[in-house]
């Protein structure tokens, strides 16, 4: 996979044209609610063990009200990519989606990526999830975290690769819980200490 935007070519943020090794052309950029059709569209063109990974659980459909979900964010606590033709929203086919929403208590956010069978196997899961961590840490979160099923090798192994550690929960049989520290934990240690209410200056040498 190469960037591929043409010289001078000036595109929104979060906008690239990417060729994959097979020579096909994709624009990564934000999810637009145009995309809605196009998403239910596409799942249906997806394996069964391709939906198990993304939901953690059989999904037969998009219903209306998760595409709206899906398509429909808040740009303040939430952030999604699509992996799509060049076309406008709304005609270009969707082949892959990576999204990433905070929680409540605004230092965490969890992540889900999901990249279909036709365009798997060319660095865009990782490419992604580049994207993803980059903007958590332009929010200033403390952590990125997500779910991946045990038998989701090959996502436990990109997970490793860009630092992620992995957590067992007893309470979630089956699945695996792999975090990335945004920050040092040392840092976030002292800041969220109740006790320390400045920092003490650093002695000079």
């Amino acid at each position: 996979m190469t960037g591929a935007s043409p010289p001078r070519e000036r595109l929104p943020p979060w906008h690239e044209r990417l060729t994959l090794s097979n020579g096909r052309q994709v624009l990564i950029r934000p999810i637009r609610p145009e995309d809605g059709e196009p998403l239910r569209a596409g799942f249906d063109l997806l394996e069964p063990d391709e939906i198990r990974q993304r939901f953690l659980h059989t999904v037969k459909e998009l219903s209306p009200e998760a595409v709206e979900r899906l398509t429909h964010i808040n740009p303040r606590t939430e952030f999604a990519l699509v992996v799509a033709e060049p076309l406008p929203p709304g005609e270009a086919l969707i082949g892959g989606v990576a999204r990433v929403a905070m929680d409540d208590n605004g230092r965490d956010a969890e992540f889900a990526i999901l990249v279909s069978h036709y365009i798997k196997n060319m660095g865009l899961g990782r490419y992604l999830m580049t994207r993803l961590v980059k903007w958590a840490k332009g929010k200033k979160l403390h952590r990125l975290y997500g779910d991946v099923l045990e038998a989701n090798g090959p996502m436990l192994s990109l997970a490793e690769s860009l630092g992620f550690q992995r957590e067992f929960r007893a309470e979630s049989s089956g699945l695996v819980r792999v975090t990335l520290e945004l920050k040092p934990r040392s840092q976030t240690r002292m800041l969220s200490d109740p006790q320390r209410t400045s920092m003490q200056p650093q002695q000079g040498r």
